[in-house]
């Protein structure tokens, strides 16, 4: 008898295995955040002969296979195609521009058997595995190592850049701090690097802010903008190894006030039209409510609307009577505000806040710099979404076509942020073992 009823357990453990050492907790989350984001799709469409709310859920499954895939691989094996990753990358960020499908001013979509596929999405993926390889024997901690993986960065960054892509484009360049920081690079470097895009919007706003506001029309050499050029001399002159004759610290310096200059080149010769709109609102609240400052402010009224508990699912005026544009996609999150209240956003900000101290905490306990570095990349491609997602929804940053990971649909988006879940889960799934009975 004793040993009929131990066959069943020694089965079960022999299945469960290959995944033992998996965090469960970090799997289950994005499964159940997709769930619920279904719903919040759902709840947009429901007067709407449209399927988003199915789409999303099949792609949550096929991605949920893929992440339990990749899981039970060993993540090592990805060192030695690393430069594979990267030209399949950068190949792929090139084909769009030669053969994508255009929409909304972009071409960031490859039509494959009727579906529109997003490479800039799955690129996220590729940049952290090329970051991960490079940096895991040479760290960040010297210059040449520091610019080495700048420059290895820059070339599928452009590609992003030009399509235009510069939502995505900011989240590569969040993916490169946060792994250049985890990879002891001086923290003085990482602040210098950023600095001519601060120096930009410094002086390329007038200070002190007036009516109208004059956005990178004119350099107005304001005093923060100044203040900011002379600290970043100091820092440069500090952390920079050409110390001698104050070389660092002069070059950093030119390097800011030529970021005003940079600032005007890009409003005038860079930026689309659109992407000028967004800045312009964000500056001035309440500017062009009936054009680009649509989508923001109806964003926000739907989410005051919800006011603590929310209007209940499915009954939220402002999302059963489409005011507010885009909201399955960009904008889920206000479907989340006002028809579960702010007791429901705390709830959706607590599970990614989960998430990513799991990410944290694999990264912490990882048996070699390989691993870590791949889960601070996720960690870092993840907040910067969720940040700038959720700010963009509530008026505190600009709008841009970044979506909430696992809620806002979008099936490359989706498979992309369970491909990198599964990574992470190779990761935890190989540390170091613990002895396991039959």
């Amino acid at each position: 008898m004793l040993l009929k009823r131990s066959v069943p357990k020694i089965r079960w453990k022999y299945w469960v295995k290959p995944w033992q050492q998996v965090d469960w907790l970090l799997f289950c989350l994005p499964i159940g955040i997709s769930i619920f984001g279904g719903i919040a799709i759902l709840s947009t469409e429901l007067k709407q002969p449209v399927t988003d709310w199915w789409w999303h859920w099949l792609v949550a499954g096929i991605g949920t296979l893929i992440a339990l895939f990749l899981a039970r691989c060993r993540y090592e094996n990805l060192i030695q195609w690393h430069w594979v990753t990267y030209t399949l990358t950068n190949f792929s960020l090139a084909i769009v521009m030669l053969a994508g499908t255009s929409a909304k001013g972009a071409q960031r979509w490859i039509n494959i058997a009727g579906f529109n596929v997003q490479p800039s999405e799955f690129a996220k993926v590729g940049l952290i595995i090329t970051l991960a390889a490079l940096l895991h024997k040479r760290t960040a901690a010297t210059i040449p190592n520091f610019c080495r993986a700048l420059a290895f960065t820059a070339l599928p960054w452009l590609l992003v850049f030009i399509q235009p892509d510069l939502a995505t484009s900011l989240v590569f360049g969040a993916i490169v701090l946060g792994m250049l920081y985890w990879a002891n690079a001086n923290p003085g470097w990482l602040i210098l690097l950023i600095s001519p895009i601060v120096a930009a919007i410094l002086f390329g706003t007038s200070w002190p802010l007036s009516e109208p506001l004059v956005v990178f029309k004119e350099i107005a050499l304001g005093p923060l903008g100044l203040i900011w050029a002379i600290a970043m001399g100091i820092l440069g002159w500090q952390t920079l190894p050409w110390r001698r004759f104050g070389i660092a610290g002069i070059g950093a310096w030119i390097l800011n006030m030529l970021g005003g200059e940079l600032g005007v080149f890009a409003w005038n010769h860079i930026l689309k039209d659109y992407q000028k709109d967004r800045l312009t609102v964000f500056l001035r609240p309440g500017h062009d409510l009936l054009g680009a400052g649509y989508h923001q402010n109806q964003s926000r009224i739907a989410i005051g609307a919800g006011e603590i508990w929310g209007w209940g699912l499915f009954k939220g005026p402002m999302t059963q009577l489409n005011f507010v544009p885009e909201q399955h996609t960009d904008f889920i999150f206000s479907a989340v505000g006002e028809e579960f209240g702010f007791v429901g956003c705390l709830l959706v900000l607590f599970v990614f806040c989960l998430i990513c101290f799991r990410l944290l905490h694999i990264a912490q306990t990882a048996k070699d710099n390989f691993g870590s570095l791949l889960a601070i990349g996720v960690l870092s491609m993840i907040v910067f979404q969720v940040i700038v997602n959720v700010g963009m929804t509530v008026g505190l940053a600009p709008v841009a076509g970044i979506p909430l990971p696992w809620m806002s649909y979008g099936r490359s988006a989706m498979l992309t942020n369970f491909i990198a879940v599964g990574i992470v889960e190779s990761v935890a799934n190989f540390r170091q073992r613990q002895k396991y009975y039959l």
